[in-house]
């Protein structure tokens, strides 16, 4: 629990955009080692961060806008002391973009811990981000891109893909794929043969998408050779921050496909570095969250994404013992040099029931591991005691949810992980 010493900082306030439950992460995570009660602006008050003691939500309601989103900021900006700094977070890709696009407006009123425009375009597309770590000798995938911005035009057809299927399809800037809405949409797709990469792309065009999909290699090995690496780089080129976890489980729902469930906190230098090199060449500031996957076939890290922001499942940062607080607020409210931090402590980070995740896990080994690690204590970025009974019920809903909708669409494990 934070102590009082802890929070003797200069006063600041925390502004966040969405509802989910990484949102609610941050919000514990400032709440823990601040005392700071976190502004969050919604379109709902969504199960994550309703009825929370430690959040003041400003829900909009269903069917606003972006535009409406930036009114209201600018309205919480104009009505706040400007004595007090307030810094602005987000962390859905959309939510990035739309802070970095609208900086000038909003940095009148608020500290944007972003990247700029210009780098959050290099990074957020997986095309480019493979292109940077082929120059920076960081294994990726095989990546091929197929660009739709002239799907509208007569006579357009897709270029053709010279990989092996089965293959993993997704569009390269997340930002450009959140807000659409088609048939059959999903996050990732996994593709057996040409006949389904060609009704993808048929779905697509259709549907008026005008971006880049990336096509890759699909790395052999289930959800269990997934890795994530969480980091901090602030505005002197230090990365303060480094944290790397073993995926045990990923959702398996359409839209939230790859969005860890449970992981193991485990230091890998040689992936930490390889982050920590890319983030420095690019002179990175913020927090930044990699997609990893290690081949089974010689032990390789390969480079899958980087997130430019903390990721969903940031509370395995804080739970293994670098409350995530500490490195955006000692570089922008207290602007000061933070010790740099490397994550050691092993915890088991899991939103499931434990049964349903030991089902999963089909290492023996790694079983044992996650049995053992289960019986110390788990780390549920929800579960918080501070929380009241409705609160706790929720948590308790969502678990049981859980187990649903394992079994609708992903009933037994596979050893690709679709």
């Amino acid at each position: 629990m934070t102590t009082p010493a802890a929070r003797a900082t200069p006063p600041f306030d925390l502004v966040m955009i969405g509802a989910d439950i990484g949102v609610y992460a941050l919000a514990r995570a400032f709440h823990e080692r601040y005392g700071v009660i976190s502004t969050v602006v919604s379109r709902l008050a969504t199960g994550p961060i309703a009825n929370s003691k430690i959040i003041e939500n400003v829900a909009l309601g269903e069917g606003t806008t972006l535009d409406d989103t930036l009114r209201e900021l600018l309205r919480i900006g104009q009505q706040r002391s400007q004595d007090v700094p307030a810094l602005l977070m987000c962390n859905a890709d959309g939510f990035v973009r739309f802070v970095v696009d609208h900086r000038e407006e909003l940095s009148q009123y608020y500290v944007i811990p972003f990247i700029d425009a210009t780098l959050l375009d290099q990074l957020s597309d997986k095309g480019h981000f493979a292109e940077l770590c082929a120059k920076l000798d960081i294994d990726t995938p095989t990546t091929v891109i197929q660009d739709f911005s002239g799907a509208a035009a007569p006579g357009w057809s897709a270029s053709p893909i010279d990989l092996p299927f089965p293959v993993v399809a997704k569009a390269a800037a997340s930002s450009e794929y959140e807000g659409m809405s088609f048939e059959g949409k999903k996050k990732i797709y996994f593709i057996s043969d040409q006949a389904e990469l060609d009704a993808l792309w048929a779905r697509l065009s259709a549907a008026g998408f005008a971006g880049r999909f990336v096509v890759q290699e699909l790395i052999p090995g289930d959800d269990t050779w997934m890795r994530s690496i969480t980091a901090y780089c602030d505005r002197r080129g230090e990365v303060t921050l480094l944290c790397s976890a073993q995926v045990l489980l990923e959702e398996h729902t359409p839209l939230a496909l790859g969005n860890p469930a449970a992981m193991i906190t485990t230091a890998l230098p040689e992936a930490m570095e390889q982050a920590k090199r890319l983030l420095q060449e690019v002179g990175y500031v913020g927090f930044a969250n990699f997609d990893v996957k290690v081949d089974p076939r010689d032990g390789t890290f390969r480079f899958l994404e980087v997130n430019p922001r903390i990721g969903r499942n940031n509370y395995y940062v804080t739970a293994a013992g670098a409350n995530v607080a500490q490195f955006v607020v000692g570089d922008f409210i207290e602007d000061r040099p933070v010790e740099p931090v490397v994550v050691e402590r092993e915890i088991l980070y899991s939103i499931l029931p434990q049964r349903l995740l030991l089902k999963y896990v089909t290492d023996p080994a790694l079983k044992a591991r996650v049995t053992a690690l289960g019986k110390r204590g788990i780390a549920h970025p929800l579960e918080n005691r501070i929380e009241g009974v409705r609160r706790r019920a929720y948590v308790v809903a969502a678990k049981l949810n859980q187990i649903k909708k394992f079994r609708t669409y992903y009933p037994e494990p596979t050893e690709t992980g679709f």
